[in-house]
C-alpha cells in the first residue's frame, strides 16, 4: 500500500492570476481541495515541499493528509498537477477530497518479475510493455504501491491479459469491458530473421 504523505498548507485569501502569481513568487504554489460534496477550498503549498513529494515517483496515487492552519487533517488524493511550461516548475495542483473508505480510481504501476524463469526471456525475447500502469478501483485506504506480474513460463508470442494478473483484495480493473493486453513477449530482430530465412528456404525447396 501507498504512504501517506503530509502536506503543511495555508488559506489562501485572495483568487485571482494575479495574486497567484504573487505566491508563486515567495515559494507558494496555489492549490483547491474539492469533492465529497463539500465546497472548493483554496490552499497553498510550500513549493519545496511539494517538489520533493513529486520527485518521489508515486505521489499521484498517494493520499495526501493536507493540515490547514491548527485545523484537523483532511485526507485527499492528488488529481492534477501543472507546470509551468518553460520552467516546469509546479504552479497548480488539485487535490480530491477523501471521504471514509470510499472507492477510488487510480493509475497504478506495474513491475515484471520472473524473466529467469521465461523461456521467451532466454531465448532473448522482448519484453513489449503496452501499458505501464493499470487504471484500478480500489479503497481509498488500500491504494497499492504497484502491480507484480510474473513472466514466469512465458515465451515468445505469448501476452499478459489483465485476466491472467492477480490484484490485492478489493481492488478491481476499472476497464471491464474488455480483457486488455498488458504486455508481449516478442522476438528479437536475429531470430526474426533466422525464421525468415528458415520459411524462404524452405519454399524455394517445395517449388523445386
Amino acid at each position: 500500500m501507498s504512504e501517506t504523505l503530509k502536506l503543511a498548507a495555508e488559506m489562501r485569501e485572495r483568487a485571482g492570476k494575479g495574486a497567484s502569481r504573487a505566491m508563486r513568487r515567495t515559494g507558494r504554489v496555489p492549490a483547491v481541495i474539492y469533492g465529497a460534496g463539500e465546497a472548493a477550498t483554496p490552499i497553498h503549498v510550500e513549493e519545496k515541499l511539494l517538489v520533493r513529494q513529486l520527485s518521489s515517483g508515486h505521489f499521484m496515487n498517494s493520499v495526501v493528509e493536507i493540515a490547514v492552519g491548527d485545523g484537523k487533517a483532511i485526507r485527499t488524493l492528488p488529481r492534477d498537477v501543472q507546470f509551468h511550461p518553460v520552467t516546469d516548475r509546479p504552479i497548480h495542483v488539485d487535490f480530491f477530497r477523501l471521504q471514509g473508505n470510499a472507492s477510488i480510481t487510480v493509475e497504478v504501476p506495474v513491475h515484471f518479475s520472473g524473466e529467469e524463469e521465461s523461456p521467451g526471456m532466454k531465448r532473448g525475447a522482448v519484453l513489449n510493455i503496452v501499458r505501464h500502469e493499470l487504471q484500478l478501483d480500489c479503497p481509498s485506504n488500500a491504494i497499492p504501491d504497484q502491480i507484480a506480474i510474473s513472466l514466469s513460463g512465458l515465451d515468445i508470442g505469448d501476452s499478459i491479459h489483465i485476466s491472467a494478473v492477480t490484484l490485492p483484495k478489493g481492488v478491481t480493473s476499472h476497464i471491464t469491458d474488455r480483457d486488455f493486453t498488458i504486455a508481449t513477449l516478442v522476438a528479437p530482430s536475429a531470430l526474426k530473421s533466422e525464421d525468415d530465412a528458415a520459411e524462404a528456404a524452405a519454399a524455394e525447396t517445395a517449388a523445386a
